[in-house]
């Protein structure tokens, strides 16, 4: 059930300065005697009184507490707190004290807060609530406690439910706030009596670590003006409201902080808030709060930038800024010059500091390695077969039969059509550059000499590059790292040959860097790891075959966004290139032939490995240092 306004939580927050003081009178009602034993179903404490008690429960955290205030009774010298401290179905202690003169506490300190219901007998007062198992009874007072029927205990709920006699009809408001221990020594009449505390909820935080509460309230047709009389109640706020406004508000808030709830109800209704010199809040019209401020005098600020560039702040603080306002950077003295009503410029002023902040020096240590692998394997079988009179001149010189001791110059070769001798070569033109062996077998056939040569090579080249660059940057900054040389290259300009008959073509040199580059931007998250932004390349300049037809450019890159922690190594791979060159010369068939066909070809293999491996280390050098 809803109620129709807040006037009655003003009325009970200003009671005692608006209420005559009544006569006092001594209670009717007597604390006889307390008991907790085991029930159907869970477990029972009955606080046996004498006379007219009523009662009032509410819940606390931190320790989790049931107190019970007995309004009406008294407590007698007997009674203390006699609990012997065993936890009985979740009760591990319980204190009985006279909290004032017309009251008597009773707090149940829980393992756990749990549901529970009370009911009231002509015997006394009962609170049962769920136990797991049997335990043994306990009561302190020398009065026996009227046996009552046993009753079920509450089955479990997400929160307590209690059943208290009936009283005024009132807003129910809830209120969760930080427990303290003398929290179940507030006074039960307070604002919010009817508070319910069956859970410990979130607690607020905003601005320098201020803890606000968190309250569940409802309205139906309530005024404007109770509502931000109950807010300023909650918050110990000065707020002041527009005296032009005039709305009914209909709305529930559940377990929501104060500020949070106070916006939404106010956005919802047209309404807006403004912060005013002294910490107070004024409640208006978003037009009628824009009209006051075009009434207030400009002023303007120089504010000095420590760390960032002044222009790249102007964006940022220009979406801040009222109509009136105006942002300039002067580069000179690094500063913004803010131009905005008197009473932004404080907001502003903080709202820029929490833009400058000292960034984070990040140190970057790479280690480059660079492999090229070059395996070469060449072997073959060279052949020549000839008479004294035909040859072929290309394998092996021969003397000219028409010229004697003077040999024939190499491609000369003698044929003699008219005969019947042969003479053959095979893999002539085939050859090993800087064979590392030479084999050389010749023979007599008859009137043949048959001449054959093995040359075998098997050459590794290998070359490691390892370079270990560190540098530093600031946060959210590029840093770049270069491995190589800028190689000079010849460009001709094809275009300059039309100038004149007898003109060289026009050329020019330029300059290529060609090696490793790596561009790194780092980026220290709130939780002190680095997410790195890196870009790889490795390159190297391919010249070609042809006399002043340019050149190539050979490339491996990456690029990839990585997260690591402090001091963490991140390996790049993937810039890995395998080159296998496979060449066969030989004799037809011959050469094709499994095993034996070695002995009438030529082989070459050639394998190239290039290997790059990029590990990356950063660091942050500085420890979140504060600000000079």
């Amino acid at each position: 059930m809803r109620f129709s306004s807040w006037s009655l939580v003003a009325l009970a927050l200003f009671s005692f300065a608006a209420t005559p003081v009544a006569p006092r009178h001594e209670p009717d009602g007597e604390v006889r005697a307390l008991s907790l034993r085991t029930v159907t179903g869970g477990a029972e404490l009955a606080i046996h009184v004498r006379g007219a008690v009523s009662v009032k429960d509410m819940t606390l955290a931190d320790p989790a507490r049931i107190v019970l205030d007995l309004t009406g009774a008294v407590l007698p010298s007997d009674i203390k707190d006699q609990y012997d401290g065993v936890n009985r179905a979740g009760v591990v202690g319980m204190r009985i004290r006279q909290f004032n003169e017309n009251t008597v506490r009773v707090v149940l300190v829980m393992d756990r807060l749990k549901p529970y219901r009370i009911s009231q007998a002509e015997d006394g007062i009962h609170v049962a609530f769920g136990s797991d198992q049997a335990f043994a009874a306990w009561s302190t007072g020398s009065i026996p406690i009227v046996a009552v029927a046993d009753q079920p205990a509450p089955a479990a709920e997400p929160v307590a439910e209690t059943k208290a006699p009936a009283r005024a009809a009132k807003p129910k408001v809830e209120v969760v706030e930080p427990a303290t221990e003398a929290a179940d020594n507030a006074p039960v009449d307070s604002p919010f009596k009817d508070r319910k505390l069956a859970r410990v909820s979130p607690v607020y935080t905003v601005g320098q670590q201020r803890q606000e509460p968190r309250l569940t309230v409802s309205w139906d047709n309530a005024s404007i003006q109770d509502v931000i009389a109950g807010f300023q109640a909650i918050s110990g706020r000065s707020i002041i409201l527009g005296k032009a406004i005039d709305v009914k508000v209909t709305a529930e808030i559940r377990d929501k902080p104060w500020p949070d709830a106070f916006k939404a109800i106010l956005g919802a209704y047209g309404l807006s808030v403004q912060e005013v010199d002294g910490g107070i809040l004024r409640v208006d019209a978003p037009e009628t709060l824009a009209a006051i401020d075009s009434l207030e005098p400009r002023e303007t600020a120089v504010v000095p930038i420590n760390y960032a560039k002044a222009a790249d702040l102007v964006g940022s603080v220009g979406g801040v800024l009222s109509k009136r306002g105006k942002v300039v950077a002067d580069t000179g003295s690094n500063s913004l010059i803010i131009t905005d009503s008197r009473s932004a410029i404080p907001s502003l002023r903080d709202f820029v500091t929490g833009l400058d902040i000292r960034p984070a020096q990040v140190a970057i240590q790479a280690k480059i390695i660079f492999v090229d692998r070059t395996d070469v394997e060449q072997l073959g079988f060279k052949y020549d077969l000839a008479t004294g009179g035909q040859f072929y001149n290309k394998i092996i010189q021969r003397p000219d039969p028409n010229k004697e001791g003077e040999p024939y110059l190499p491609g000369v070769n003698v044929v003699d059509l008219g005969g019947n001798a042969i003479s053959a070569i095979a893999n002539a033109d085939a050859i090993v550059s800087s064979s590392a062996l030479d084999l050389t077998y010749s023979i007599a056939l008859g009137g043949f000499t048959l001449s054959s040569f093995l040359s075998a090579l098997e050459r590794v080249d290998l070359t490691d590059v390892q370079t270990e660059p560190v540098i530093t940057t600031k946060d959210n900054k590029k840093a770049s790292l270069l491995v190589g040389e800028e190689i000079p290259l010849r460009v001709i300009d094809a275009s300059s040959l039309g100038g004149g008959a007898g003109q060289a073509p026009r050329a020019t040199v330029q300059f290529k860097e060609v090696g490793i580059k790596l561009n790194v931007t780092p980026h220290v998250t709130n939780n002190r790891q680095i997410v790195l932004d890196i870009e790889t390349e490795r390159s190297a300049v391919k010249l070609l075959s042809a006399a002043d037809l340019g050149f190539s450019i050979d490339k491996q890159n990456t690029k990839n966004e990585i997260l690591v922690s402090d001091g963490e190594t991140a390996v790049i791979g993937g810039l890995t290139v395998t080159t296998v060159t496979r060449a066969k010369t030989g004799i037809p068939l011959l050469g094709s032939l499994p095993i034996i066909g070695s002995l009438f070809s030529f082989t070459i293999n050639t394998e190239n490995r290039k290997d790059l491996i990029i590990l990356v280390t950063p660091r942050i050098v500085d420890d979140q240092a504060q600000d000079n």
